[in-house]
């Protein structure tokens, strides 16, 4: 098994990644806000539409907690663009179609799906502190609920 590259405590991974509007977006534009990254597999799927919409519905807690949202996936802008107008997103999606930043943040794989294994987007999340260190990290998570367990995590995080 390879060695993980997300460890709490450790820097973050550098990113430098096109937004939905083709905005490079970096960590370092953050720096002293907690953010959230969160991978997924892809837009306008059912479990992705239900995490987006619900970090959307949860921002303005989030934005109390000086935190920002970011989705990455492997899709383009374009599609970005078309999830959020469809579903009515208020969070920056990131478009990593190579899967290099995935890879750095231990979010490409092996995925077993119904016994087949094959490489593809591991559905997690990092919480990143103000000075640009992990402060969590979920490996694997279910859509439904996420947000408002990765929101709770982050009024610990910060108490």
């Amino acid at each position: 098994m390879p060695e993980t590259k997300i460890e709490v405590g450790r820097k973050a991974p550098a990113l430098a990644l096109p937004d939905q509007d083709g905005k490079t977006t970096k960590l370092d534009d953050y720096a002293g806000k907690w953010v959230v990254l969160y991978f997924y597999p892809k837009d306008d799927t059912p479990g992705c539409t239900v995490e987006a919409c619900d970090f959307t519905a949860g921002l303005k807690g989030f934005e109390k907690l000086d935190a920002v949202v970011l989705g990455c996936s492997g899709d383009s802008p374009e599609s970005h663009r078309k999830f959020i107008a469809k579903h009515k997103l208020a969070i920056r999606l990131l478009s990593d179609v190579d899967h290099q930043v995935m890879r750095r943040f231990d979010a490409w794989g092996p995925k077993n799906m119904y016994g087949k294994i094959s490489d593809g987007v591991i559905r997690s999340t990092v919480v990143i502190d103000p000075e640009g260190r992990v402060a969590h990290h979920y490996r694997k998570v279910k859509a439904a609920g996420h947000a408002a367990a990765v929101r709770a995590k982050l009024e610990e995080l910060r108490a």
